[in-house]
């Protein structure tokens, strides 16, 4: 039994964090299905921009849409819509027989208009009909200007996929935003069964650290956050609000570990994916990660639904000089900021290969 199979065994979600169309074209995501337990992805604009401009693969649906009138963002939408839809179709046999709990594609919505609540959820609302897949999430920021655009787009009946996330209470104010949007429903006569995912972000906490803590807390930031939030999460769901909410038929918004890559040369590549094997949680991890994992991965124990020592490791980092709540609104900061820039490059190569297609 691989690896891969014991951690999709013991209930945690293995989804890709990559989609390009060569391996959609030559089977590799099949195989990863297959033969690696893969039962979802998620994508991004850096994702996109490397996988448009690595390769011609994308050429000839960008000289059609571009002879068409379509340009810039319409243009880039319709082309990765045409991967995530194929992605979402083989991913189709598992979003049915879990009943939709599991095989989901996520696209996200412009950064460009992350701090306009109404232009998010039309956005959201825009490419979940144009998607016309019902295992596609949206992708939103759990920013502070993307929490009411988050509730909008649960109460609209949009899937979402929260990203952004790095703390405790960041998750916290998106899973009251989710709440809120299936009460909501309910109240308004409308089906509570909108899935969600929050999605925390863990190996950018150990990389922002660095060299700044003692030796014997490297690599051991995220992987505590990520437990304190897992405690929160749990105790969540042991509560009445969400106990009601499921008695009338309402989902869990599931927990998603994203960047689970080891960003240290020197720590295994499968670090944070075995310390944070959980039941019903998912991990997306790039396809490096997959594969290094399936190859010289183990799967020894289960996340502790207490959080375990988390409290003692962060007050270890706190006694070290470190500000977890300021370093998570700094971290949050940054990956929008990150966002935008990626948004501008692949914009930019959108722009460039189509006008390099339309003279060739």
């Amino acid at each position: 039994m691989t690896t891969t199979k014991k951690l999709h065994d013991l209930g945690q979600s293995l989804w890709l964090d990559n989609i390009t169309r060569e391996i959609l074209d030559n089977g590799t995501l099949r195989r990863y299905i297959d033969e690696l337990s893969v039962t979802g992805l998620t994508s991004n604009p850096t994702i996109f921009d490397e996988a448009i401009g690595n390769t011609s693969a994308y050429d000839g649906s960008i000289r059609r849409k571009a002879q068409a009138g379509l340009a810039g963002e319409e243009l880039f939408v319709e082309i990765a819509l045409e991967d995530l839809r194929r992605a979402a179709d083989l991913f189709r046999p598992i979003f049915d027989r879990t009943s939709g709990i599991d095989g989901w594609v996520s696209m996200e919505v412009s950064p460009l208009i992350a701090n306009d609540t109404k232009s998010t959820v039309e956005a959201a609302l825009r490419i979940h009909k144009q998607a016309d897949r019902p295992n596609l999430y949206v992708k939103i920021p759990g920013t502070p200007a993307g929490v009411p655009a988050i509730e909008e787009a649960i109460f609209a009946g949009v899937p979402v996929n929260v990203t952004l996330l790095f703390s405790r209470e960041h998750y916290l104010s998106v899973a009251e935003a989710y709440m809120r949007g299936i009460e909501r429903r309910l109240a308004a006569g409308l089906d509570p069964r909108i899935s969600s995912v929050a999605s925390l972000f863990v190996s950018r906490w150990d990389r922002a650290v660095g060299d700044k803590v003692p030796a014997e807390l490297r690599n051991r930031l995220g992987i505590a956050i990520v437990s304190r939030t897992y405690r929160a999460h749990m105790d969540l769901l042991a509560g009445k609000r969400w106990r009601d909410l499921e008695a009338a038929g309402a989902r869990k918004q599931r927990m998603l570990w994203a960047s689970t890559g080891t960003k240290d040369p020197k720590a295994p590549p499968g670090l944070y994916v075995e310390a944070l094997a959980a039941p019903d949680t998912i991990d997306t991890m790039p396809e490096k990660t997959l594969l290094a994992f399936a190859i010289s991965g183990s799967v020894t124990s289960t996340m502790a639904k207490d959080g375990g020592d988390a409290e003692q490791v962060l007050a270890r980092f706190a006694d070290a000089g470190i500000d977890v709540a300021a370093l998570a609104a700094r971290l949050q900061l940054e990956g929008a900021e990150s966002f935008v820039k990626s948004w501008g490059e692949l914009m930019k190569r959108i722009a460039d290969k189509s006008a390099s297609l339309a003279t060739s």
